[in-house]
């Protein structure tokens, strides 16, 4: 059970968001979660990525080679210690595309940091909109990449 209020669990998901698509410190965004936390990326063929190292080095696959993002929040509810987000990112590449993608986020914390995040997505979506150079980018890595450390 954790000890943070709703307001501080919302204050918190809040502040993760400004720091994954504005400052994008990969380093500082391993913090918000706990040691034992699961990410799932619910479209993805995959179990997700378990611990902070883990679930940075996955986010930075897809988000690195993006120039920038721009996030709108449509509704952010907290209810003790789960935050759900619905929200779009709007990826922007450098060669000139961008894609809007829908997003709803559920999160649950203890203590202050995220334990579980689970994003809900279509893959269509960033399929059929993301150029054809990070589309490779993303299967130029094998099963073993994957395998996380």
């Amino acid at each position: 059970m954790s000890v943070a209020s709703t307001s501080a669990n919302r204050a918190l998901v809040e502040e993760f968001w400004r720091e994954l698509y504005e400052r994008r410190d990969y380093e500082k965004i391993g913090s918000y979660f706990t040691d034992d936390a699961w990410y799932r990326d619910v479209p993805a063929p995959d179990n997700g990525a378990i611990g902070p190292k883990q679930i940075v080095k996955r986010i930075r696959i897809g988000h690195e080679p993006v120039a920038r993002f721009d996030h709108e929040v449509l509704n952010l509810i907290a209810d003790g210690d789960v935050v759900i987000t619905e929200h779009h990112e709007i990826w922007h590449f450098h060669t000139g595309e961008s894609v809007k993608l829908p997003f709803c986020s559920v999160q649950q914390l203890e203590n202050g940091k995220i334990k579980v995040w689970r994003d809900y997505w279509n893959l269509d979506t960033l399929l059929s909109g993301a150029p054809k150079w990070w589309l490779e980018h993303i299967l130029s890595f094998k099963p073993e990449d994957f395998a996380w450390d």
